[in-house]
């Protein structure tokens, strides 16, 4: 059975904002390597779209950026959405019971699926699907942004917690 993970780059202030920083160097790499032994990534819509930047290339990109976006295009994917109509490559529309899908996915695969975007981890969360938490903590204020938890905090147990680089600790969670 493939388990459930919530991970994303986090403010020290709670929030989850790309634009308002990014993973350096070596965090990144890390990002790489996850993402190569993931059996599929399941998004919300908004994430999604922002993760499609990687399905073309860039002329611009250097080899950490060029190895990401192959790791990414070979996973498979499947986005919740009840406004989109298709999706792009490698990619499965999931616009009916959520729950059902969700847990067909987990019990047809062996490994770790990754969860992307707040609202839609709410949604899991309150079904209780979410195995982990991961949150790689930054040390940065914004004062702004889309919250890492959409809603109330679960109860949740700290399992570890790994200095990662560049000052980022990744903290695991799961459900207490």
């Amino acid at each position: 059975m493939a388990k459930l993970f919530f991970g994303m780059n986090q403010s020290l202030d709670g929030y989850v904002d790309h634009m308002g920083f990014s993973p350096g160097p070596a965090l990144f790499r890390h990002f790489i390597e996850q993402t190569s032994g993931l059996v599929g990534s399941l998004y919300g819509r908004g994430l999604y779209e922002v993760m499609r930047y990687w399905d073309e290339d860039q002329a611009d990109w250097v080899d950490e950026e060029r190895a990401f976006a192959a790791a990414w295009r070979k996973l498979p994917k499947w986005v919740v959405s009840r406004s989109l109509n298709s999706v792009g490559p490698n990619a499965t529309l999931i616009d009916g019971d959520l729950e059902s899908a969700v847990r067909a996915l987990k019990a047809e695969r062996d490994g770790e699926i990754e969860v992307g975007g707040p609202e839609l981890a709410h949604g899991l969360t309150d079904l209780g699907l979410i195995d982990e938490y991961r949150i790689y903590l930054h040390p940065v204020v914004l004062g702004r942004g889309t919250p890492y938890f959409a809603g109330p905090r679960p109860p949740l147990r700290l399992v570890s917690n790994e200095r990662m680089a560049e000052d980022v600790i990744r903290l695991s969670y799961v459900p207490a």
